[in-house]
């Protein structure tokens, strides 16, 4: 039993301190490793499949919209990104440069990217001529770099993967309805696949995107996915023109949006416990853990992947575990890794024709005839995906505060982690003087718009609306 323990007592419980339990997680279950290269983190193969269950689930939503998938070059010349000046100005503290080429130094400086708006902008301009060509709905799925100072693992890397779509319109309406679709797939994937509750709004101007008009994002007690409407702006600096109709010259209107791999950060601080991760079953890369018990004696380990077979057949991601550990290890491993569902199995169990099915989430036991596994681990998983999803929103709510005046606000910043709901005036003055003071920052100005008070939470005078406020990760 003391073997069995360490596994669990490796992990920092999350009341005593809820970052290093995140570390703890992130390492114990194998998501990731850390690199030679400060800042930059390895996927292992556990964090990768959760990413590529991501990837193919959004991929297949946006494909469903009509987006296109393709492929631009990591490197970024100077000049290039220097014709959207708000743009450069937003990213020049995090650029990485490549000065060289081999032993020869380059006659201009080339940046990694820190995203593609850019290198759109230039594709665009050439590929765009006529009405006819419109519009251009493009996706890439690929890194960016951006050299953070302070990182932590899927949450801030200097190198993270990411997707980032840039479409091209005729009108400024498509391209807005092109960003509000965007942001309802997000929000869609989120709860739908995540179990992840969010809130959808818009940035205020200081939080917004490098060069965009506007910036709408979903929230979730930490930043998620964002969509951004750029307006013709990008299309000036570049010269992305079309021929309309009426034969005359006019900007296209443009977007992007993305999402990226702190999304499995979200996942853990969402729905991980003490014991480690707890993966929502429709993002899980291993659903099922067959462990059989005592599976020295005959028919034990056949029959457990003769069960295994079933369930694959029954469309189930399953994996047996036949390694030497004892059965109370690898129920830990198990737990640890937020496999959604585990089937236990021995002698005696396969001589009564039955199995015992233990979820991850609630520890709940069920005993089950063999030959009806399939179905009811499929009902299992079906609840369980409801259930993450509602415990998620109970739990986002009971950490969401009201703030009427400055008082109530610090108070509430400093000793409840969570949302704060409280009126601004619209005033950057007074989002700074928030962020100065409490480490808060405008996480979004909901759409579903609530009317808590008349008066700005930080000055007191008439207020505009009213703002999610939180410290970011």
């Amino acid at each position: 039993m003391a073997e069995e323990k360490k596994l669990v007592e490796a992990i920092t419980s999350m009341d005593v301190d809820f970052a290093q339990w995140y570390t703890d997680v992130v390492k114990k279950a194998e998501l990731m490793g850390y690199s030679s290269v400060k800042g930059c983190m390895i996927f292992k193969p556990a964090g990768y499949a959760i990413w590529e269950n991501i990837q193919k689930e959004l991929d297949r939503r946006f494909k469903e919209t009509g987006v296109e998938n393709v492929y631009m070059p990591m490197f970024i010349p100077e000049s290039l990104l220097e014709r959207e000046k708000d743009h450069v100005e937003g990213f020049a503290p995090e650029v990485a440069w490549v000065t060289y080429g081999g032993l020869n130094p380059l006659q201009e400086r080339l940046c990694v990217r820190p995203t593609s708006e850019t290198l759109f902008c230039d594709f665009y301009k050439d590929e765009i001529q006529s009405y006819r060509d419109l519009p251009k709905v493009y996706n890439q799925w690929c890194s960016v770099v951006r050299w953070e100072k302070e990182t932590r693992p899927f949450l801030r890397s200097r190198e993270f993967l990411w997707q980032e779509g840039h479409t091209a319109h005729a009108t400024a309406e498509e391209a807005e309805a092109r960003t509000q679709q965007m942001l309802n797939v997000y929000a869609d994937f989120c709860e739908q696949v995540l179990a992840i509750p969010v809130v959808k709004g818009r940035k205020t101007d200081k939080e917004k995107f490098a060069g965009a008009e506007a910036t709408y994002t979903i929230e979730a007690l930490m930043h998620d996915g964002t969509s951004h409407n750029f307006g013709d702006g990008f299309a000036k600096a570049f010269g992305i023109q079309y021929t309309d109709k009426d034969n005359k010259l006019k900007y296209v209107h443009q977007t992007s949006w993305g999402m990226t791999t702190r999304l499995i950060g979200a996942l853990i601080m969402v729905h991980g416990d003490d014991s480690g991760l707890v993966l929502p079953p429709k993002i899980a890369p291993v659903q099922v853990d067959v462990i059989p018990i005592m599976q020295n004696k005959d028919g034990v380990l056949n029959k457990a992947y003769e069960v295994k077979e079933a369930l694959v057949k029954a469309g189930l991601r399953v994996k047996v575990d036949d390694t030497d550990k004892k059965p109370g290890w690898k129920f830990s491993e198990q737990e640890m890794r937020g496999i959604p569902v585990r089937v236990e199995m021995g002698p005696r169990d396969i001589e009564a024709g039955q199995a015992i099915i233990v979820r991850r989430d609630t520890r709940e036991k069920t005993t089950v005839a063999i030959e009806s596994l399939a179905e009811e681990i499929k009902n299992i998983l079906d609840k369980m995906q409801t259930e993450m999803l509602e415990r998620a929103r109970t739990h986002r709510e009971a950490h969401t505060y009201v703030a009427t005046n400055y008082d109530e606000f610090k108070d509430v910043v400093a000793n409840k982690p969570g949302f704060v709901k409280a009126m601004w005036c619209g005033d950057q003055a007074c989002e700074d003087k928030i962020k100065e003071e409490t480490t808060a920052t405008s996480r979004c100005m909901p759409f579903e718009q609530e009317h808590l008070s008349d008066v700005c939470v930080c000055c007191g005078r008439p207020a505009k609306k009213m703002v999610y406020w939180g410290k970011a990760y």
